[in-house]
């Protein structure tokens, strides 16, 4: 969306709304931008939810844990949780032969990996990204 267009549709004029974008992408309010891709059209058909649980919990570990993932393109998101797991991971694959492989040959192999529990994803019913904006703007 342009900036005339994103303007029109905040009903102030591009200037300040130019001026507001910045500033927003200055305090880290905006992060970033991104398009939405259709991972079976690219042929990922599997999307599943990973539990990993690490026999250790220093700091040091959780990080080389964390560091490590970084470079395995499959996973592409990570969340340190409380509770019986230490991560929740995202990962997509191709299909179930390949999701497979990628947790026998990479993840299980990854230092203090001591448990995985996976869940396979059978379709997406809502994918709403960021906040509800709409409650920010109410206070």
């Amino acid at each position: 969306m342009t900036n005339v267009e994103l303007a029109e549709r905040s009903g102030i004029s591009a200037p300040p709304c130019l001026r507001r974008l910045r500033a927003l992408e200055e305090d880290q309010i905006i992060l970033g931008y991104h398009a939405e891709i259709n991972a079976e059209a690219l042929d990922y058909k599997i999307t599943a939810f990973v539990h990993v649980k690490l026999s250790s919990n220093n700091d040091h570990d959780l990080r080389k844990f964390e560091e490590t993932l970084m470079n395995l393109p499959q996973v592409r998101e990570c969340f340190l949780l409380v509770g019986d797991f230490d991560f929740l991971l995202r990962v997509v694959a191709k299909s179930w032969d390949d999701y497979q492989k990628f947790l026998s040959s990479e993840l299980t192999n990854i230092a203090h990996v001591a448990q995985i529990k996976s869940s396979l994803a059978v379709r997406r019913s809502k994918f709403a990204p960021g906040v509800p904006i709409e409650e920010i703007t109410k206070k």
